[in-house]
């Protein structure tokens, strides 16, 4: 496939969803497929090192119960997922009618507002506390530790549902990361 092509095929890949909440393909089986903790893809043991291919694959990911699946409208194929699936690579600040907010974006280029259409916490993985949001289809994203890192400077003390602590504010919304004692 050519360059130009590719372009092309990223750029439609970016900025469109397939409906995969739509198909309900019979499962075939599983694939030798593994979404590493560090945000790896791993195939048959060696690593793609497409992007393309990762950002193609990472579109028809699909959640159920418990378990990840690569959907096309005939095929429904099981692969692992060892933490988050997707991987927040870059953030910056934007302006929303509802107030200054952070947007996500991740190593497939799928982006997500903090405060609309994500919600940030933290939860244990491997005896680490890790910061995740909320991804389609009950899905989750992991933090880069450079993202992450990089917010602490944003965080304030806010008060929520679940308490009061350090947290941070996007728009509009509080987020609670660390409980006061």
């Amino acid at each position: 496939m050519s360059d130009i092509a590719l372009k092309g095929l990223k750029e439609i890949t970016t900025s469109l969803l397939p409906p995969v909440h739509l198909w309900k393909p019979d499962f075939c089986g599983d694939m030798d497929l593994v979404i590493k903790a560090n945000g790896d893809w791993i195939h048959e043991g060696g690593k793609i090192h497409r992007p393309a291919m990762v950002d193609m694959f990472s579109r028809i990911l699909w959640f159920e119960e418990g378990e990840y699946f690569l959907v096309t409208p005939v095929e429904k194929v099981r692969i692992q997922v060892e933490d988050a699936p997707f991987l927040v690579t870059e953030w910056n600040w934007i302006e929303t009618k509802q107030g200054p907010a952070i947007e996500f974006t991740t190593q497939t280029k799928d982006v997500s507002v903090l405060g609309l259409d994500c919600d940030i916490w933290v939860s244990p993985f491997e005896n680490e506390e890790r910061p995740y949001i909320s991804m389609r289809y009950g899905m989750k994203a992991l933090l880069s530790r450079n993202v992450f890192y990089a917010l602490v400077e944003s965080l304030v003390q806010v008060e929520t549902e679940k308490g009061t602590g350090i947290g941070i504010i996007s728009a509009g919304k509080s987020y609670l990361l660390m409980q006061d004692k």
